[in-house]
């Protein structure tokens, strides 16, 4: 196989699982390995979102050799992506550049494949390393973009973008949305009688201390300073509010110390549900005056907005 001399395939290639079935595959248009390599070269260039990326080269695949399924799977950058239906047999490599590892991408069909076959698709995985790492690239540099660096939960502009999303969502699915406003306690004090770098440390536990108390779909998002918002599909009021007395007992459980010292952490929140013809700044405004109101109650509780 001719690959880039940088780059290699890491094959643990070919799993032939069951015997061939009968089904033929349909006729393909003709085109030369070389030429369909030389033609993926060029388009899979055209983009930088690996969904499109690999969607295109599922697509022109199949010109020289007939699949029903791709799948990429990359557990470092916790993506995985399906094309077409998974069926019996199938053909699997791993892929480096520059000793990176990439991620594994499957071939599936219903007929086993020749020998032909799977050295044709090995010298077509050459074309897509290159533009496969760009892609991934680009991932993470969005994903910098819309994370905050200290706790690794969404920045201020992700949110902004979420929020929206999800305003537009629950309209039309006519599902409750709901959103907490959470503030740290007292954090000022923590950061003038420890120091800043306990307070940064103050903010990565209770960060992860909210994410381990939510859904895959809830979101966190830093607001600003040591404040935080939590946003909650498809959740009503009642259950919206049970989920912020949770997390008020994870923070309040947690253990942070210094020379020995526990250091006691508590949140107060404000939770609000979205309002027929709301907004989001609206509904967050809500959310924001019932934090208040729980901060002037003396703080380390939750209060509903009105």
């Amino acid at each position: 196989m001719v690959t880039p001399s940088d780059s290699t395939l890491d094959f643990h290639s070919a799993r032939q699982q069951r015997p061939a079935s009968r089904r033929q595959p349909l006729p393909l248009k003709p085109i030369t390995l070389a030429d369909l390599r030389q033609q993926l070269t060029l388009q899979l260039q055209t983009s930088l979102e690996l969904d499109r990326i690999l969607a295109m080269f599922f697509e022109q695949v199949q010109r020289l050799v007939p699949l029903d399924a791709l799948s990429y799977h990359n557990d470092e950058a916790e993506l995985t992506l399906t094309f077409g239906e998974s069926t019996t047999h199938s053909a699997s490599y791993g892929l480096n550049h520059l000793n990176q590892f990439l991620g594994e991408v499957e071939f599936r069909r219903r007929l086993r494949f020749s020998e032909e076959e799977l050295a044709q698709l090995e010298s077509l995985l050459g074309a897509l390393l290159f533009p496969l790492r760009n892609g991934l690239l680009y991932r993470d540099a969005l994903s910098n973009a819309l994370q905050d660096s200290l706790t690794g939960v969404g920045n201020r502009l992700a949110m902004g973008q979420a929020l929206q999303r999800e305003v537009d969502l629950a309209r039309r699915s006519l599902q409750p949305l709901s959103l907490l406003m959470l503030d740290i306690d007292y954090f000022k004090r923590i950061n003038d009688r420890y120091g800043h770098n306990l307070g940064d440390e103050a903010l990565r536990v209770v960060a992860q201390a909210l994410r381990n108390q939510l859904r895959n779909v809830d979101m966190v998002f830093r607001y600003g300073g040591e404040e935080f918002l939590v946003l909650l599909s498809h959740t009503s009021a009642e259950a919206a509010a049970m989920v912020g007395e949770r997390l008020r007992h994870a923070v309040q459980a947690l253990e942070l110390h210094h020379n020995g010292e526990r250091v006691e952490l508590s949140i107060s929140l404000g939770c609000a549900t979205l309002l027929p013809g709301e907004s989001g700044e609206q509904l967050q405004e809500r959310a924001d005056l019932a934090l208040l109101e729980a901060k002037r109650d003396g703080r380390n509780r939750l209060r509903m907005a009105s």
